[in-house]
């Protein structure tokens, strides 16, 4: 379990990156109309920007070695 967290220390570290930053985005830039279906709901701009978040720290990990 712990190589796990080793492995993809980057990926978990830029999912909660991700997911802080969409909700700040949420709650400080929102929508004020309302027809914006990412940014009307806290949950969803959090997941997606966690989703995100995660996705591009993960780009920067060394790869495995090859066998």
């Amino acid at each position: 379990m712990k190589d796990i967290f080793v492995k993809y220390k980057l990926a978990i570290i830029g999912t909660i990156v991700g997911a802080i930053a969409g909700f700040l985005y949420w709650k400080y830039i929102g929508c004020v109309s309302g027809t914006c279906p990412i940014q009307t709901s806290p949950f969803r701009s959090t997941f997606i920007c966690a989703l995100i978040g995660g996705l591009v720290f993960d780009l920067f990990r060394k790869p495995d070695k090859m066998i």
